[in-house]
């Protein structure tokens, strides 16, 4: 509960200087790795995001939260982009992202053809979001197209091309 609180706190403050700086929000990450707090924040923008605006949400986000005095243990705050392998979370984004090659990882084993082929990692073409599935074709697999129920899935990230 407290761990909720304290995002939702966060969020309250980081909101309005996302549109501000005209930035969206694409996850978020609050976790403790060994003894340390890690706030982690993934920015985009149309067109892209750089170095220097990362910094700068970065600095106006501390300078705050250093009021406010809303994380009482220490942490590290850290800014960037999505990168290469973007995560897809919001349904927007699963229209914004259509014909992408993604890699979806479910949180249990499935068989979504009913072969008994259990399995966990789907990679194919995005086709979208369809009734709370996540439609993937998988030119390579003998199911090919499969609907993912969202609440199964861990994440969605885009697959790098080479």
């Amino acid at each position: 509960m407290v761990f909720e609180q304290t995002i939702a706190q966060v969020m309250l403050i980081a909101d309005p200087i996302l549109d501000e700086q005209e930035l969206e929000l694409v996850d978020l990450e609050y976790q403790q790795i060994g003894s340390e707090w890690l706030l982690r924040f993934y920015l985009d923008k149309v067109g892209g995001i750089n170095l220097d605006q990362c910094a700068a949400f970065s600095r106006e986000l501390s300078a705050v939260l250093d009021v406010e005095e809303v994380i009482t243990v220490a942490y590290r705050l850290e800014v960037s982009s999505p990168g290469m392998d973007r995560i897809i979370k919001k349904d927007a984004d699963f229209e914004r992202f259509k014909g992408e090659v993604v890699r979806v990882k479910t949180l249990v084993a499935l068989d979504p053809d009913g072969r008994g082929y259990l399995r966990k990692t789907f990679v194919g073409e995005l086709i979208g979001l369809e009734q709370g599935k996540v439609i993937v074709d998988q030119q390579d697999q003998p199911e090919g197209r499969v609907g993912l129920a969202q609440v199964d899935i861990d994440k969605v990230n885009i697959e790098p091309q080479f």
